[in-house]
């Protein structure tokens, strides 16, 4: 076994991977950029390395500097976590050149699944069913327009170099084929440097369902599958294993499919091999094909560990150091369902747009796994993912499960910036979901009654009013004030719309307050407050924000009533950068005519790209950046002016 490694990675998968090795007894050093000086992930490690500024390509991705510390602190081998270098088999070349263990399957094994259509042929000649499409060299647009033609609509344009969803594109009729290829290129180039594609048959009731392989470079057994049908721009939400509604017919085919793809390439390590299945029939064992394979821990690992009660990253480090694989197929079992539900800072109303801000409170209730790279007084950075944490749940069947699913998101407390906790709240009720009715689509379908705007109940305004004026905390040495008959006011504003309440206090265990027009009574009853007969939820309170911890937090700002005037009202013809990101494309020019919804900006970040639309029909009249610009929140990008008359 290793004494010393190093994790090439940041946030909650290098705090993972730090758990089990040091537990293990190995010696852990972290890397860190300078945005994440302080992170959670630094602080939990034995040693830590700082290896440039906060970009991605000046830290996390820079080989020679991760190579190097792992010289300087003495470390035996490189774990490299999801993402990043994790599937890159120059950088493994690279450390086996340096005399150090990369902890993950050989370059080779890489370089054979790192390109769809190559890995999709090699799968083809192991045996493993392959989803009908173009995975040929020939990229003239003529000529995979042809291919689809011939595989018949609606298709799917994928990056061969890609995955989390970028450069992939649906399209449904012959006539959108050309705008959609080139779109999918371009977002390819820019998130992998290669805008070559390939072309596949659309699966119109298609679930997703992967194995969980695992190797020790001549042998595979797979540790059954997960299934991550519950998707949003294909970016996996929750994750569930085993797969509702699976078969043993179907979960032996699926396993040996898996291990035949493992097997062929030599795998050594965990690994997934994804799966594209057609559910219109229910689970077939005929009606699945190989889509990729991961050739990595995948970041819902946790649900595979829950149902086996195998440690994953414990078995990378064993085979990683020479051991064998430690166990064989047959004394694999499965215990029960899990659920992992991603939390992220995201902005759902406005499209899931990413999130940034300081996490002013964080905490998770018992009875959960909570793997977070975060803290409590930590920042979501504008440079990477906006994870905050997993929520992994486990139960004896696949209904309890859920129902612990559903407790564990309602208990979660975040403050300090938007979250999709509501969301994924939303969707763990969700009657289709419930059943095991699921399929890629379903998020899409189901929108709507699943972006629910919240309103915030009188006694919830109650309860921040509380917490506004400070008069939780009340005892007969608190004030003669709360004790008089006068009334007390105070401004609050629910998503920037403001609201007045007054209070009037009866004494140190009653108030009575009035908001919308109606009487609210608190009451504390055996030294705890009652609004409205209920207890009153938990509140945090930052600066001027007041978080009430009910239908999954709600933030209230506190006003100033000499601000209140100052605030300026937009009249839309300002087109302003919604978040901190890299300005990729400006698509406007001076003197343009433009429609409502056409396209005058691409801004990226958090790894994503988000197209800026016109608010209104009106003339271009000031480009106030240029592309590779780097912008704040709240940048302004484009003026707009009415149209002439």
């Amino acid at each position: 076994m290793f004494d010393t490694i190093l994790i090439a990675n940041r946030g909650e998968i290098a705090c993972r991977v730090m758990e089990t090795a040091q537990k293990m007894g190995v010696r852990c050093v972290a890397v860190y950029s300078d945005a994440d000086a302080g992170a959670k992930h630094v602080q939990m490690a034995d040693e830590a390395v700082r290896i440039g500024g906060p970009a991605p390509a000046d830290s996390y991705l820079r080989q020679d500097a991760i190579i190097e510390a792992a010289r300087k602190t003495g470390a035996q081998a490189v774990h490299p976590g999801y993402g990043f270098l994790s599937e890159n088999p120059d950088f493994v070349d690279l450390l086996q050149a340096s005399g150090l263990t990369f902890i993950g399957p050989t370059a080779d094994a890489i370089r054979a699944m790192g390109l769809k259509d190559a890995a999709k042929a090699l799968m083809e000649k192991a045996g493993v069913p392959v989803v009908p499409g173009y995975h040929g060299e020939n990229q003239d647009p003529e000529h995979l327009a042809g291919a689809a033609d011939t595989i018949g609509y609606p298709v799917l344009i994928k990056a061969v170099a890609g995955g989390g969803g970028k450069g992939m594109r649906l399209v449904e009729r012959p006539s959108d084929f050309a705008e959609a290829l080139e779109s999918a290129r371009s977002e390819a180039r820019t998130a992998f440097g290669n805008d070559a594609v390939l072309v596949e048959k659309f699966i119109s009731k298609p679930r997703h369902i992967e194995i969980q392989v695992f190797g020790d470079g001549r042998h595979a057994v797979h540790l059954f599958e997960r299934d991550c049908s519950l998707q949003r721009r294909h970016q996996k939400v929750i994750e569930e294993a085993p797969a509702p509604g699976m078969t043993e017919e179907m979960r032996a085919a699926m396993g040996q499919a898996g291990v035949r793809a493992a097997e062929a390439i030599g795998y050594s390590g965990a690994g997934t091999v994804e799966f594209i299945v057609d559910a219109s029939e229910g689970l077939r064992p005929d009606r699945f094909w190989f889509m990729e394979m991961n050739t990595r821990l995948q970041v819902e690992h946790p649900v595979t560990e829950a149902i086996t009660g195998i440690d994953l990253v414990e078995w990378q480090l064993r085979v990683a150091s020479g051991e064998a694989l430690p166990c064989a197929q047959q004394e694999l079992a499965i215990s029960g369902h899990a659920f992992e539900a991603r939390l992220y800072a995201e902005d759902v109303p406005k499209g899931f747009l990413p999130a940034t801000g300081t996490l002013t409170h964080l905490s998770f209730p018992q009875g959960c796994r909570a793997d977070s790279g975060v803290r409590a007084g930590d920042a979501i950075s504008p440079w990477y993912d906006p994870m905050i944490s997993k929520v992994i749940v486990h139960g004896p069947t696949r209904s309890v499960a859920l129902s612990r699913l559903d407790r564990a998101l309602s208990g979660t407390q975040v403050a300090g910036t938007v979250t999709n906790l509501a969301f994924l709240g939303a969707l763990a009720r969700h009657d289709g979901f419930a059943a095991g009715d699921v399929d890629t689509g379903l998020i899409g379908r189901d929108l709507d009654k699943l972006v629910t705007p919240a309103e915030p109940a009188p006694r919830i305004k109650v309860a921040a009013g509380m917490a506004a004026l400070n008069v939780i905390e009340t005892g007969w040495d608190s004030g003669f004030t709360l004790w008089q008959p006068l009334v007390r006011g105070v401004s609050l504003a629910w998503q920037g719309a403001p609201f007045e309440l007054n209070l009037r206090a009866e004494g140190p265990d009653r108030q009575r307050w009035t908001v919308d027009g109606s009487e609210v009574l608190a009451e504390r009853v055996a030294g705890v407050w009652q609004v409205e007969g209920l207890a009153l939820p938990e509140i945090a309170v930052a600066g001027s924000t007041v978080t009430v911890f009910d239908d999954y937090g709600l933030a209230f700002d506190i006003v100033d009533p000499l601000a209140r005037a100052a605030g300026a009202t937009g009249d839309g013809n300002l087109i302003e950068a919604p978040m901190p990101g890299l300005v990729k494309a400006v698509l406007a020019r001076p003197g343009q005519e433009v429609a409502q919804g056409d396209r005058l900006a691409v801004l990226e970040a958090m790894k994503m790209e988000h197209a800026l639309l016109a608010a209104r029909d009106g003339v271009v009249a000031e480009v106030l950046v240029s592309d590779g610009e780097q912008v704040e929140a709240g940048s302004a990008l484009v003026r707009l002016e009415p149209l002439d008359d």
